[in-house]
């Protein structure tokens, strides 16, 4: 049986969904405060409704160790997928906590039961983007540095967690999603792209970054769990793509007008620093931060070579992606 965590968020639903649809065994952990509306929204869109009320949620938390030992009782393997996503200073111990404490929970928990294998879900802000100026691949390794977001960092430090249980005896794989397209809360996370393109936007940047598909982590995460493959990373990407170039998609997707007004380093400059300002009078969390805005700057590319090596997986076109999220969006909204 498998032990899910993350299971109520974008990616943690896509496995929930994809296992129930394999009738494949699992258990899903939920905080007792968690909502199930975006684990629900994405069941019914796939006229699986019956399925997710068959879900066996089991409640914990991952910084709770008695409730994640009776959850995992009966298990014999992991897909860790929990985590906090946030470029807010004021939440850097909380994400920690979450990121970091809660992997290090798992694992020792997971040595401690001897559980077989776990997939771990991290991210390509783990990998040494800063370490090179070709295309990222799995062999560039991180380097700490100030360059790096506190996100980057957390779940640098998670992965660490991950390869210290693989020298004490476990079989761990490890997936490191591009930046996310999928239908969790639009207003969190990378669905939020959703949402601020319907809004319109005027301004573009000259970065790149790789995109993929929510299905597509889930399936690759499952898939490399199933596998023989053991003590790797895999970087899962689509397609590496201008930030102007998806903008274009979404904006076409919801037929609305494309952004004309390039942002230049002082335009930058002065965004985030007028976000801060907005945010701390009106007490909401930023919705740009000097990290985010510095990332939208950056040219980034992810290959994907390994993981096409190691079980011939085909990624989703990103138009397709686009034009299907668009539509999901403009549903619920």
């Amino acid at each position: 049986m498998i032990f899910i965590t993350g299971g109520t968020g974008l990616v943690g639903s896509h496995i929930l969904l994809k296992l129930s649809q394999d009738n494949i065994p699992f258990k899903a952990l939920k905080r007792s405060s968690s909502s199930l509306e975006v684990c629900k929204d994405v069941f019914i869109h796939y006229n699986a409704e019956s399925l997710f009320h068959s879900i066996f949620w089991e409640e914990g938390d991952v910084n709770d160790i008695p409730s994640l030992e009776a959850a995992m009782q009966n298990c014999d393997t992991i897909i860790h997928a929990a985590a906090m996503v946030s470029f807010n200073n004021e939440d850097v111990d909380l994400m920690h906590k979450i990121n970091v404490k809660g992997t290090e929970n798992i694992m020792n928990i997971a040595i401690s039961m001897g559980i077989k294998k776990v997939s771990y879900i991290s991210s390509i802000a783990s990998l040494g983007r800063n370490s090179t100026t070709e295309m990222v691949d799995e062999n560039c390794y991180f380097r700490v540095s100030k360059k790096e977001s506190n996100y980057s960092l957390s779940k640098y430090y998670s992965e660490q967690e991950v390869w210290r249980a693989s020298q004490e005896g476990i079989d761990v794989v490890i997936i490191n999603p591009s930046v996310i397209l999928g239908p969790g809360d639009w207003t969190k996370g990378s669905s939020q792209i959703f949402t601020k393109l319907y809004k319109g936007l005027k301004f573009y940047t000259t970065g790149s970054t790789g995109y993929v598909d929510v299905i597509d982590v889930a399936n690759c995460a499952i898939l490399l769990l199933q596998s023989d493959i053991k003590n790797e990373r895999f970087i899962v990407n689509g397609a590496n793509m201008k930030f102007r170039t998806l903008f274009d998609l979404i904006a076409e997707g919801f037929g609305n007008k494309k952004a004309t007004i390039k942002v230049t380093p002082l335009l930058k400059g002065i965004a985030w620093r007028l976000e801060f300002i907005i945010s701390f009078i009106t007490g909401r969390n930023p919705l740009l931060t000097k990290e985010t805005a510095n990332s939208a700057m950056k040219n980034n590319s992810y290959s994907t070579q390994k993981i096409k090596n190691a079980i011939a997986y085909k990624f989703t076109p990103i138009q397709e992606s686009v034009t299907k999220y668009c539509k999901w969006f403009l549903y619920n909204n």
